[in-house]
């Protein structure tokens, strides 16, 4: 497999230089650069005998028909940050590619389905996973904007409704990049995702008074940059002494934000993680008390298909710190993921990276996994026509 991991990194690698931006990776939802990603690919697919359309949303979809109309739907996405990495989402439908390829021009046992996801990461309207709705029949009343830009790529959004998933669909699988640093400090070259974290986010206000930075004796201050250091503090020991829980104040603005000002207003973002719902939602009741607050997320968290990752081999279980297609997939087709090393624990930024053996080991993983669901007689995994 290790040509393949070669030939999987050389394609994510050349699908890098299709973006918005000269000398950067910026591809967003249905940008002109997505058409060079669409026919790049395509080509591909229609070598390895696939079946190849682009739905209503901008998702690219081949299918190869396998020994049985069980479908199987390997996917990721095709959109970025700016700035990105070569291999963030796109890696999961490139590997999907190549595992057709392994099964040369014999016929898979089960059929499978590729898909490119138009967009997951949010970055062109504010509004993530527009792709991955779409298939999942979820992608209710989108902005206008986003159907502006549905006309503009060459698509009708009045068949939107038809980029439904098929209800042949037994299993959903995902491959990608961990994003993070915990497999590296294992050694580990995968990982299989039991469950994808929730999150809570929060805007958060102190309150404070203005005065003279000179003249105003320190027992006789209120500062309320003093008082959200003091809180960064307990949320920093709240999530160490909390197995399993991150959380983090990514942003702050201060008021009057002067040199010789006590500063007045600070207001600053919180984000909790946890696998387990009620954990995480215990850890925001306790940082949040007596707080002036504004919820702006609370996403509960989404497990893996039991079954369905039974069928994946790797020496590690773990949680997913970060939001996946696989999330918005779960409630309607049983689904598994599997995250490759991080080199450095690198994403979202240039240096982002992959090893070649980890890509192999993902391959030869991706064809057992195919290999069992085809002799899978449990009848646990309810196919798409079931759940609907």
């Amino acid at each position: 497999m290790i040509a393949s991991a070669h030939k999987v990194i050389r394609c994510c690698r050349d699908l890098a230089l299709f973006s918005e931006e000269p000398g950067r990776t910026t591809r967003t939802f249905l940008s002109p650069p997505m058409h060079d990603v669409h026919r790049h690919l395509s080509a591909w697919m229609r070598e390895l005998d696939m079946q190849v359309s682009i739905d209503a949303a901008g998702n690219l979809r081949g299918v190869r028909t396998g020994a049985s109309q069980r479908r199987l739907i390997i996917a990721s996405h095709l959109d970025t940050v700016p700035n990105a990495g070569a291999f963030d989402g796109i890696l999961g439908v490139v590997i999907g590619i190549a595992l057709i390829e392994a099964f040369g021009r014999e016929a898979p046992p089960v059929t499978i389905e590729i898909i490119g996801f138009s967009e997951e990461e949010g970055v062109r309207f504010g509004q993530p996973f527009i792709g991955s709705r779409a298939l999942a029949g979820t992608l209710n009343d989108p902005d206008p904007s986003i159907l502006d830009a549905i006309r503009a790529f060459g698509l009708d959004p009045a068949q939107l409704p038809a980029a439904k998933l098929s209800p042949d669909t037994i299993g959903y699988l995902e491959f990608h990049i961990e994003q993070g640093p915990v497999l590296e400090s294992l050694d580990l070259p995968l990982g299989i995702v039991d469950t994808i974290a929730g999150q809570s986010r929060y805007n958060v206000t102190f309150h404070g008074k203005a005065n003279h930075a000179g003249t105003t004796p320190m027992n006789l201050r209120h500062d309320a940059l003093t008082a959200a250091a003091r809180w960064i503090l307990e949320v920093e020991k709240t999530a160490n002494k909390t197995p399993g829980l991150v959380a983090t104040v990514g942003a702050l603005t201060v008021e009057p934000n002067a040199t010789n000002v006590i500063p007045e207003t600070v207001r600053a973002s919180l984000d909790v993680r946890h696998a387990c719902d009620q954990t995480r939602r215990s850890a925001v009741a306790h940082l949040l008390t007596g707080l002036t607050h504004e919820q702006r997320l609370d996403q509960p968290a989404v497990a893996m298909d039991a079954h369905l990752t039974s069928l994946l081999t790797a020496p590690h279980h773990m949680t997913s710190g970060a939001g996946h297609d696989a999330m918005i997939l779960a409630a309607h087709v049983p689904t598994a993921m599997l995250l490759l090393r991080s080199p450095g624990g690198i994403s979202h930024h240039p240096d982002e990276t992959v090893l070649p053996s980890d890509v192999a080991a993902a391959l030869e993983t991706g064809v057992l996994f195919i290999e069992r669901l085809s002799r899978d007689k449990s009848n646990r995994a309810a196919t798409a026509r079931e759940r609907y």
